[in-house]
C-alpha cells in the first residue's frame, strides 16, 4: 500500500528517509544530502512511501517499480 508521505509527521518521515538511507551500512558519505535528494524525490513523486501489510515493513521505492508491481499488497 502506498503512504502519502504528506500525510506522515515531518519527524516520521525524516526518520524513515535516514533509516532507509544508512539502510545497507556500506555508504559512509554525508547522511544529509542523501536524505535532502530522498526527500525531493518524494516531492516530485519519483519514490513513495510503501507499506507491506503482510510483513509489516516500510519501504520507499520508485513509482515505476509500483506500477509494475502485481502484489496485492502494493495497491
Amino acid at each position: 500500500m502506498i503512504i502519502p508521505h504528506e500525510q506522515l509527521e515531518p519527524d516520521t518521515l525524516r526518520a524513515l528517509v535516514e533509516e532507509f538511507v544508512t539502510r545497507d551500512g556500506t555508504d559512509h558519505t554525508d547522511v544529509e544530502p542523501r536524505v535532502e535528494r530522498i526527500l525531493e524525490q518524494l516531492r516530485i513523486g519519483d519514490l513513495a512511501v510503501t507499506f507491506d501489510r503482510e510483513l509489516g515493513t516500510t519501504h520507499i521505492l520508485r513509482r515505476d517499480d509500483i506500477a509494475g508491481a502485481s502484489d496485492d499488497n502494493m495497491s
